[in-house]
């Protein structure tokens, strides 16, 4: 039974697609291709996409791509709002039909005596003549490794997608047979082969390993290893929704491990792999990124945003110092990237970007971060004062980003000594005075908070006092950061400093000239009179014990080491 009528049009409706979310229909009308969503009073989207008839429309439900292909001997690739993204050369005959792959990593095209395959950003792979006529119909398998052409002449053609190619420094790694691969190491010219008991659907060859998808398994292999080796990575995955690409880093502790991911809007973002009970942040650094890759020594992150290549030098700074953020990137204008480009690999200080036409290009940067990352990986503090004092006096340009990347390296391995040279020299000098205020207080455990406040890990940082028995250094901390409220619930909760909480907030209030509306506050400050002479007699009190825990503290670690 007709359940409902789409369109009603005077030219022949030749190809139709439902859209990735199946509330939307892709079809063709003449040179136009027209978007029509399922729901009644939705705005139909339609433009102009080729010069001649439209025969043939496809829409990817992973990519939400759409491909098109008309009589102007011409096939096209497009967004899901109508842009361009790759249009191809006019071909001899009209392009007769298109499809994709299930994954959305290539698409088939098939014309008179032609098919070609394709790379998703539209430049070819392939091009085989088949003697067929006109190729009106191509389905791909589900698993992509082979297609059927539905041909002009009668017949039905099958092909497989073989002898696909990954390169990872010295190791060439080609997909010889359905199940067999060749391992080439060129520096020595061994050769090794792979055999899978299944076909070979998916693999990756990145970082020193070769990840292999069979129909039924999946292995890991070191390159390292003669025979490979089969391993279980566990990591936890972020439960967020409309994430197009993501990527993790190579180096770090598990705990200190970050992934960067690319959701739909193509916002990039960075989070911890593991928070071991904590919230997780996830926090967005660039905007408009098509795409991103990790460097494969040091935890370096690149991308393409808009029309700008960026080199994050030191990612983990949102966590240290958002302020420095823009200091420890690296930029460089990417117009000759031409549309739609891929990093391929960040190798050392080299990336190599595939365009859109296919053609390979490398992207050299300074070699000094990396070195960097090194020096602080081993804790070589004066190497890496050493190596940025080096860079000034040969590469201005890059003096300021070394200093940074330094000085947020060292707030997040606690050297405040290495921060504050890092930080003079960029001229941060209230930061400089705040390091120096930390060097000052009596115990350990006050600086580690203090260090902790200045990354802005507040919660982290009561937390510590409290859990040290530091009552009154954590209600301090949230009076400093007029959390009014927190720091009256400690005091009341501790049955401690009620009055110097109470005291600060009528400062607060008198010195903008307003009134108390708070209702706990006006309940424990009935009757209450302020006496800042007795109110600074505690403090003081608070801080001399501070300093006798730290020296008896310090007496103790003495006499350990010295029956060690």
């Amino acid at each position: 039974m007709l359940r409902s009528t789409l369109a009603q049009q005077g030219t022949p409706v030749y190809s139709v697609a439902w859209g990735p979310d199946s509330e939307k229909v892709l079809y063709t009308s003449g040179k136009q291709l027209v978007i029509k969503p399922l729901q009644p009073n939705v705005k139909v989207l339609q433009w102009k996409a080729h010069d001649g008839l439209i025969l043939k429309t496809d829409w990817n439900s992973v990519n939400e791509l759409i491909l098109s292909a008309g009589e102007d001997c011409k096939y096209k690739v497009w967004d899901s709002y109508g842009h361009l993204l790759y249009s191809s050369q006019p071909h001899e005959y009209p392009i007769t039909s298109v499809a994709w792959s299930g994954d959305g990593e290539l698409f088939a095209v098939g014309s008179f005596h032609t098919l070609r395959l394709c790379d998703k950003t539209g430049w070819s792979y392939a091009l085989e003549k088949p003697n067929t006529g006109s190729i009106f119909n191509i389905a791909w398998s589900v698993d992509g490794t082979q297609l059927a052409g539905a041909c002009g002449n009668g017949h039905v053609i099958f092909a497989h997608v073989v002898e696909q190619r990954w390169e990872w420094k010295n190791f060439e790694i080609t997909l010889i047979k359905r199940r067999t691969m060749q391992v080439h190491n060129v520096l020595n010219d061994a050769v090794d082969l792979l055999e899978f008991r299944d076909r070979v659907i998916k693999a990756s060859l990145s970082y020193g390993h070769l990840v292999v998808s069979t129909s039924l398994q999946c292995y890991i292999f070191s390159l390292l290893l003669k025979n490979g080796a089969v391993r279980q990575v566990t990591i936890t995955v972020i439960q967020c929704t409309e994430i197009v690409e993501i990527a993790l880093d190579q180096k770090g502790l598990t705990n200190e491990r970050k992934i960067a991911f690319i959701d739909k809007n193509r916002d990039l973002y960075i989070t911890s792999v593991k928070r071991f009970g904590k919230e997780q942040k996830i926090i967005k650094i660039g905007t408009m990124v098509q795409t991103l890759a990790w460097n494969d020594t040091s935890n370096l992150l690149c991308g393409i945003q808009d029309t700008r290549f960026t080199v994050w030098y030191y990612p983990n700074t949102v966590y240290v110092d958002k302020d420095l953020l823009t200091k420890t990137l690296y930029e460089k204008d990417a117009s000759d990237f031409s549309k739609n480009p891929q990093i391929v690999h960040f190798v050392g200080n080299q990336i190599t970007i595939r365009r859109a036409d296919g053609s390979l290009i490398h992207v050299n940067i300074s070699p000094y971060p990396v070195i960097l990352h090194e020096y602080v990986s081993s804790s070589k503090w004066e190497d890496a004062v050493r190596l940025c004092r080096f860079v000034k006096t040969t590469a201005t340009d890059e003096d300021q980003t070394m200093w940074a990347c330094l000085a947020a390296m060292a707030v997040a391995n606690k050297d405040m000594a290495t921060a504050e040279i890092a930080y003079a020299s960029i001229g941060e000098i209230d930061k400089v005075q705040y390091i120096n205020s930390i060097k000052d207080l009596p115990s350990k455990e006050s600086r580690m908070a203090q260090i902790l406040l200045f990354s802005g890990n507040t919660q982290e940082a009561e937390t510590l006092l409290l859990q040290t028995g530091l009552i009154y250094q954590a209600i301090q901390v949230n009076i400093n950061l007029y959390n009014w409220d927190r720091a009256l619930e400690l005091a009341v909760k501790h049955k401690t400093h009620v009055d110097t909480v109470l005291a600060y907030r009528q400062k607060f209030l008198e010195d903008f000239g307003k009134k108390e509306t708070n209702k706990r506050f006006l309940q424990y400050a009935e009757g209450l009179e302020v006496d800042w002479n007795k109110i600074k007699a505690k403090i003081e009190m608070e801080i001399a014990k501070e300093r006798e825990r730290a020296a008896a503290s310090a007496t103790v670690r003495a006499s350990v080491t010295v029956q060690q």
